[in-house]
């Protein structure tokens, strides 16, 4: 079997004058649960749009494969893929199942039992059935936006902010629906959302992405490896300290505001201070702290600038 689902080659996106992607590469194993990570303006939803067919592409390919490794037609395979971008398209006047019942007619999908399925997956089937969507509160309608996107038992399914508007209860129902769909029926899940936190709780990997570029891929055990904490250490001379440290550790170390961290782990803490002491780099403060993902792209992605834009919703490119 194919491990690869879903290949993107050199892509490239241009509006008007303005480039968005500059040649975007990365692929998809099947069975994973990917985390798509950048600030507005990154390229985000466009790389959606573009596997999507919502936009064409500049340049560069997008490439889906079978089970056996042959290229699919792009349009054959989004019909085994499914999506939810920026906001769930729902006719507002109409009902969930009436919403959900035009999806099926569109997909060609013979049995009606599906949208009981669905519903009762994400929640919403003891909701008034006569009820139109325009009363559902927003973390109801991204609850059938999602419904909306598992119809077709989807293979690959790309989300963009889906649990948007959620309030707790909806983000841990929504989280336990996507594990279970990985899990049982091994469905390839890309995934963009604000929440670092619970995109932390859900992903097999991650795709840093920042001004149209990918800045790094990374898998979660990698991140719990390399991100699974740091020491943070102050001395009277930061830059002599850094400078040395760095010849040992290379660029798991930082120095962001008079504050060195290392990205790795310290046996003996003891030792490493009486070193920094003999270099003439008194230390003065030394902590060891819990890491996550948010932190982990501000230190190695945004090289521990808070001052720039964490990821956040409904971005337009």
């Amino acid at each position: 079997m194919s491990d690869t689902i879903l290949e993107i080659s050199n892509l490239k996106k241009i509006y008007g004058r303005t480039e968005v992607l500059h040649g975007v590469s990365f692929s998809l194993k099947r069975g994973g649960i990917y985390g798509l990570v950048g600030p507005n303006g990154a390229g985000k939803t466009t790389i959606m749009k573009i596997i999507g067919g919502l936009v064409y592409a500049t340049g560069g390919e997008v490439n889906c494969y079978n089970t056996d490794g042959e290229v699919v037609d792009i349009q054959k395979a989004r019909r085994k893929m499914s999506f939810m971008i920026e906001t769930p398209y729902l006719k507002k006047h109409a009902t969930a199942r009436e919403n959900l019942e035009k999806q099926r007619l569109q997909k060609e999908l013979p049995d009606k039992a599906v949208i009981d399925d669905v519903l009762n997956l994400v929640g919403l089937s003891d909701v008034d059935q006569r009820k139109p969507v325009r009363q559902y509160s927003l973390g109801m309608q991204q609850r059938l936006g999602i419904a909306n996107a598992l119809m077709c038992d989807p293979e690959l399914l790309i989300l963009d902010e889906p649990v948007n508007g959620l309030d707790p209860v909806g983000i841990h129902e929504v989280r336990e629906l996507l594990l279970k769909m990985n899990r049982e029926k091994g469905v390839t899940i890309l995934i963009s959302s604000h929440i670092l936190s619970e995109l932390a709780q859900l992903c097999t990997d991650y795709i840093f992405i920042g001004s149209g570029n990918i800045l790094k891929m990374i898998t979660a055990e990698e991140l719990e490896i390399n991100g699974r904490g740091c020491f943070e250490i102050g001395t009277n001379h930061n830059e002599k300290a850094y400078e040395w440290l760095k010849s040992r550790y290379g660029e798991r170390v930082s120095l962001h505001e008079n504050i060195i961290r290392i990205y790795d782990q310290i046996d003996d803490i003891a030792a490493l201070s009486e070193e920094l002491f003999g270099i003439g780099a008194v230390p003065v403060h030394l902590v060891q702290t819990e890491s996550d993902l948010e932190k982990y792209y501000l230190e190695q992605v945004l090289g521990g600038d808070d001052s720039k834009e964490l990821p956040a919703p409904n971005e337009e490119a």
